[in-house]
């Protein structure tokens, strides 16, 4: 890919968040991204818990950088729009090593990228999760790739008052170079609303893991960007596992009623 049609692709990917809200999949390998490129979105995500699982390990830097980086490539080269990278904590102990991690997935292609400040069960300390956040934008200047700081602060336990330190840390990674915000694991709409108008960013809320709230739902409580995590890896495999047990039990094939039929299938993933 050139540096001119990174650029435009950087900039699209960045123009979806000052607009009313959208919905970004989350995909785990070349075809599920081809899938839903068809469908109709205009940028795609990739998934670490459902690449992990396509590799039959769990979530969490189970795999190592170059694997999950091989699955990004893969991702990338499937499809025309911009695909944003599920980077988990940047693959390094040192923020030199997460500037090193955001520079590959560049070269791969990616325009975007979420960066997370736990790791192992822990939150990082302020300082140095700001020192991460600064190393990933040095490696991608704004303008060429979107910045997405992730803050753990509803899954791991906070220091102090989980929603203060939310946005403390959100203001701390903005002004350390980041576009957007990601807050995981928020479950009641009123925080969702309150944490919207406190932090100077668009904010990145998931759906499907913590909360079931739908996306227009989000949207009006002031979430930009709406994301699935590995819930649609988890419901393809949830197929899988319901196919196999059907199969087994009874050697009936009632699973493949409303499948997309191998002839599509083949037209949809033809030059």
């Amino acid at each position: 890919m050139t540096t001119a049609a990174s650029a435009q692709k950087a900039a699209a990917l960045l123009a979806l968040h000052a607009g009313p809200g959208f919905v970004l999949p989350n995909a785990w390998d070349a075809g599920s991204a081809r899938i839903l490129e068809q469908v109709g979105f205009p940028a795609i995500a990739t998934t670490s818990a459902g690449i992990a699982w396509s590799c039959g390990v769990p979530d969490g830097e189970a795999l190592d950088r170059d694997t999950m980086l091989e699955h990004l490539g893969r991702i990338v080269a499937a499809v025309g729009v911009p695909v944003t990278a599920d980077l988990e904590a940047g693959y390094g102990d040192t923020a030199d090593e997460v500037g090193r991690t955001v520079a590959l997935a560049v070269e791969l292609g990616a325009v975007g990228g979420n960066l997370e400040d736990a790791a192992e069960g822990r939150l990082f300390g302020i300082d140095e999760a700001v020192h991460r956040v600064a190393a990933a934008r040095a490696a991608a200047p704004r303008g060429t790739f979107v910045l997405n700081a992730r803050t753990d602060t509803y899954f791991v336990p906070a220091t102090g008052d989980a929603f203060d330190e939310t946005v403390e840390r959100a203001v701390r990674y903005i002004d350390a170079g980041a576009d957007c915000i990601f807050v995981p694991g928020i479950v009641e709409a009123d925080t969702i609303r309150r944490l919207a108008a406190a932090i100077p960013a668009p904010l990145n809320v998931v759906a499907g893991l913590a909360n079931r709230i739908d996306a227009p739902t989000l949207f009006s409580l002031g979430v930009k960007r709406v994301s699935v995590g590995g819930s649609l890896a988890r419901a393809a495999l949830s197929l899988v596992e319901r196919a196999g047990r059907e199969l087994l039990d009874s050697g009936t094939l009632g699973f493949l009623d409303g499948a997309i039929s191998y002839g599509d299938l083949q037209r949809r993933f033809g030059p």
